[in-house]
């Protein structure tokens, strides 16, 4: 009995299910162009369809097991739809409908950085891989950055960023700094005037005390130092600078000098000389020397026997 109820319902089944597809409209095909279409909502719908069917291959494309020739006609067939997707856009925009190109996907990377690959491997401007596809040999490198080459900078390169607010010209512009410059300014201004005033108070207590002979604290006598001693003190420095340059300039000689006299003698018997060894022998040369060595020890002598008489 169970067995003829499942076949009774089997049968039950096909009888609907034949019925259903009886009142269904004959499927309707997609029109090959875009511009054979007059309706909008009719261009729409087969929008929406390219849509589906474009979601569909790109969830099948994610697969890496499906084979590089798989993958490479996936991707060529949802390249196919999304063209064929812009067409029935651009349609609906003439037909007075909403302009979806504003909203359309833009290309990334491994790593979902978006990039423009106007023209890669080949394809025609506009072609995108999509899932597994961007991992097979030859697309992977177009996806890829190349390293970037640190370029040294030139004199000029450098030299060419310094302006005028390198050098701190322009840290006054915005105004920050001289609203902090301000109350410091008057501080160091007011704790100046502070101490001026400290020393004159000082001045005067000193000059009283030493009026009225009094003796000047040891506190306030270590603080007063007035300006003519400081003149004094400058003054003195200056000198003895100069003294201690004049004395490095002088030069002193170690080797006794002639004077005048003994320089004069010294030229007269150079001239003598001269004169004797031009028109004199040299035989009458030895007897003058000869004789004058003679005459000089009898000179010493006498001076000698002058010196003991005395």
């Amino acid at each position: 009995m169970a067995r003829n109820e499942e076949k009774a319902q089997s049968m039950l089944n096909r009888f609907i299910t034949m019925k259903e597809e009886e009142k269904k409209k004959p499927k309707e095909r997609r029109p090959y162009l875009a511009s054979e279409c007059r309706d909008l909502a009719e261009a729409d719908k087969w929008r929406q369809q390219i849509m589906r069917e474009i979601g569909r291959k790109v969830t099948e494309i994610q697969n890496e097991g499906l084979g590089e020739h798989r993958l490479r006609d996936l991707n060529d067939e949802i390249n196919k739809l999304i063209r064929e997707k812009v067409h029935w856009e651009r349609r609906i925009i003439e037909l007075g409908g909403p302009n979806y190109t504003k909203h359309s996907a833009k290309m990334t990377d491994l790593d979902g950085n978006i990039i423009d690959v106007p023209n890669p491997g080949g394809r025609g401007p506009g072609y995108r891989y999509f899932g597994a596809a961007k991992k097979l040999p030859g697309v992977r490198e177009l996806f890829e950055k190349p390293p970037e080459l640190r370029k040294r900078r030139t004199r000029y390169d450098i030299y060419k960023r310094i302006d005028a607010s390198y050098y701190g010209y322009r840290d006054e512009e915005d105004g920050i700094l001289v609203k902090l410059e301000g109350p410091a300014e008057k501080k160091m201004r007011a704790a100046a005037v502070k101490e001026w005033m400290e020393m004159e108070e000082i001045k005067r207590e000193a000059k009283k005390a030493v009026k009225s002979g009094e003796v000047v604290e040891v506190g306030l006598g270590s603080k007063i130092l007035f300006e003519e001693e400081e003149d004094v003190i400058e003054e003195e420095r200056m000198e003895r600078e100069r003294e201690e340059k004049d004395r490095e300039k002088e030069y002193v000689v170690h080797v006794p000098l002639p004077d005048e006299k003994e320089i004069e003698r010294m030229v007269v018997e150079h001239k003598k000389m001269e004169l004797l060894s031009k028109y004199a022998s040299e035989d009458l040369m030895e007897e003058q020397m000869e004789a004058k060595a003679m005459l000089n020890i009898q000179s010493d002598v006498a001076q000698q026997c002058d010196e003991g008489s005395a």
